[in-house]
């Protein structure tokens, strides 16, 4: 006897299951387990001052509290495993935001830095560069600056390859990042703002 052909409309959709579309299938969920516990893990990776900050189930803070202080591999994969249990149960939302805010302030900060070099390296470099400094922060103390300059590229010469900079060399990173950072915070419309009110 043949059987009749499958109806299409009637096969199981792997996303849906067998249960209907009100339930999500085992595949979803378990990808949804590993997102969870994933998510889980970069929550331990939080300070734990941003922890706080969060409104957490109890059940979920004693389980990150245990995964701090369990020390062996083996352990802490556990653990992990059974914050992404209890994350099930908690809205994710605010935990997603928190871990997100954290990694974009890591990220502004690893770019503030490089800048900061970046104007150290070409100021050392030549004397131009301290002219576009000034003209952008006009605001430095120009006779420090040249006097820190002048120390830093004397202290180079003198330096040997593995040899630490000298202060002078350090006190311009300082110099540098503060006049950064105080134009990085936000004082009110910007110059390009008011050509645009015109």
């Amino acid at each position: 006897m043949r059987r009749a052909p499958a109806d299409p409309e009637s096969a199981i959709d792997p996303e849906v299951g067998p249960a209907g579309p009100d339930r999500p299938s085992k595949s979803a969920l378990k990808r949804q387990m590993h997102d969870l516990q994933a998510l889980g893990q970069e929550l331990t990776e939080l300070p734990a001052s941003r922890v706080a900050k969060l409104n957490l189930p109890e059940p979920l803070r004693d389980a990150l509290a245990e995964y701090r202080r369990t020390r062996s591999h083996e352990g802490r994969r556990r653990q992990l495993q059974f914050i992404g249990k209890l994350m099930r149960q908690t809205d994710d939302t605010p935990i997603r935001e928190a871990v997100a805010a954290f990694k974009l302030g890591s990220a502004q900060e690893t770019l503030a830095l490089h800048e900061t070099e970046r104007w150290r390296e070409e100021l050392l470099a030549n004397d131009d560069a301290v002219t576009r400094w000034l003209n952008r922060f006009p605001d430095t103390d120009a006779q420090q600056l040249r006097s820190l300059l002048r120390a830093a590229r004397k202290d180079a010469k003198a330096e040997s390859p593995d040899q630490r900079h000298g202060r002078a060399y350090r006190d311009l990173f300082q110099i540098v990042k503060t006049a950064l950072a105080a134009t990085a915070a936000p004082a009110g419309p910007s110059e390009d703002d008011e050509d645009h009110d015109d």
